[in-house]
């Protein structure tokens, strides 16, 4: 039996340096580690070019964050996104199943989390 898990997929201003989003990403890591719950994977899926225009950007950072928990977690992630201002959107959808493979995106880098057999 799989556990549901959330994935949380939110949207970067595309002006923003490199080091600034690597910050951003950790910032909304470390708010789901404090509020009890774990960081399943994290995926950088790089600057894409948006349906329609948000707040005038035409383009925007895409990072994915898959996260486990009691889900208090998702209110507090999503404040804090709300808040900032170099985030034009965001959306959690609870999942149900097992995990996806992490997809690697050409030119992003990816974090993948040791296997079991890796480990043993």
């Amino acid at each position: 039996m799989t556990q549901p898990y959330y994935e949380t997929m939110y949207i970067l201003r595309p002006d923003i340096p490199e080091e600034e989003v690597e910050t951003h990403v950790a910032k909304y890591r470390d708010i789901v580690v404090e509020a009890g719950a774990e960081v399943l994977d994290t995926q950088m899926r790089g600057k894409r070019r948006l349906a329609y225009p948000i707040a005038k950007h035409r383009e925007g950072i895409y990072v994915q964050l898959n996260h486990s928990g009691d889900g208090q977690q998702v209110a507090l992630l999503e404040r804090a996104m709300r808040l900032s201002e170099d985030v034009i959107r965001y959306l959690t959808v609870i999942q149900d199943g097992p995990m996806p493979p992490p997809r690697s995106v050409p030119g992003a880098a990816v974090e993948v989390a040791p296997t079991e057999a890796a480990m043993a």
